[in-house]
């Protein structure tokens, strides 16, 4: 029998990825940041001081990115190649590369990490991706181009957007099935769930909203519009989310607005609206959230902001196009 050199390939890259994930987690807390570069086809990092030490290639069109628990690996949807991209944190470099559908964009581990959920933006479907075999175990229909992805903790349920359907889709993953279609704003983008499970948000770029979702009813209980100081309704376009730990404090990104929102989440106030980059896109907070950076798409960098004062203290050039933010901390 001839074995395809590919399937050697595919046979030593899984083999070294689950060895790297049995490694202890040596590497998580460097307080490295991380930010992908859609046209750049890179990965910056940058340290504490904000002084980048590495791009690091990678697959074409990189942009959402997460750690594995331990720190030890990050994960980057690269989008133009069909792949998931796997980076080792303690070197730095690609250690492997995982196939994927049509355009992956958004992905989401399962709480075991022995499985990603990924939005396949040209395929319309969601897949879930075995990670000890790289197989592709559940091909789940949603509307055009999906995007936004989100398992809840316990992993009975997962979400998905539909940008062109205007819709998030409720998945069982047990069946793998859609089990419920909920209309939403228009080009819904991204989506956050309160720390109690109660609420979910969901960004609606084209419709300036934020749509809050009863997780028990599935209905919307509340839209929320935002408008910064000098811009129209309609020049916001709303689309990265980050939550403190505590779930009091809503950070979201408003695109060309130029701006991010700081919300009280349980009142739905804004408390500041904060100046950044153009096309404010992705939002990341660090661990004891004294800063958020948020990654600009139009102007090529991304922006610290202090917390405890709620202003923008610092932009940095980056590369072509910042997609996403994730600090290792």
């Amino acid at each position: 029998m001839t074995v395809h050199p590919r399937s050697l390939l595919a046979s030593a890259a899984a083999l070294i990825l689950a060895l790297f994930l049995t490694l202890p987690a040596v590497a998580a807390g460097t307080g490295l940041i991380f930010v992908s570069t859609e046209k750049g086809n890179e990965i910056v990092v940058l340290d504490k001081d904000y002084t980048i030490v590495k791009r690091i290639p990678t697959s074409r069109r990189p942009r959402d990115m997460h750690f594995n628990a331990a720190h030890t690996l990050l994960y980057v949807a690269c989008g133009d190649d069909d792949s998931i991209d796997v980076i080792d944190v303690a070197t730095l470099e690609v250690v492997d590369s995982i196939p994927t559908g049509p355009s992956p964009e958004v992905f989401a581990f399962t709480g075991d990490e022995s499985a990603i959920y990924v939005s396949d933006e040209e395929d319309s479907r969601v897949e879930r991706i075995d990670l000890t075999s790289r197989i592709s175990t559940q091909d789940i229909p949603t509307g055009a181009e999906p995007e936004g992805i989100l398992v809840t903790p316990d992993g009975k349920t997962v979400y998905a957007t539909s940008e062109v359907a205007d819709m998030v889709h409720v998945i069982d993953p047990a069946s793998g099935a859609v089990t419920k279609n909920i209309v939403v704003g228009t080009r819904p983008r991204r989506l956050i769930l309160t720390p109690d499970g109660s609420e979910l948000w969901v960004s609606c770029e084209l419709s300036s909203e934020i749509d809050i979702i009863d997780t028990k009813t599935l209905e919307i209980k509340d839209s929320l519009t935002f408008v910064p100081p000098g811009f129209r309704e309609e020049d916001v376009t709303p689309v990265g989310m980050a939550i403190t730990r505590d779930g009091s404090k809503i950070l979201l990104s408003l695109g060309r607005a130029n701006h991010i929102a700081i919300i009280d989440a349980h009142t739905h106030d804004v408390l500041k609206y904060v100046l950044v980059g153009k096309r404010a896109w992705s939002i990341d907070l660090s661990k004891d959230e004294k800063i958020a950076i948020v990654a600009n798409g139009l102007s090529d960098d991304i922006t610290i902001v202090d917390m405890a004062s709620m202003s923008a203290v610092k932009s940095l050039p980056i590369g072509r196009v910042p997609h996403s933010v994730v600090i290792d901390d």
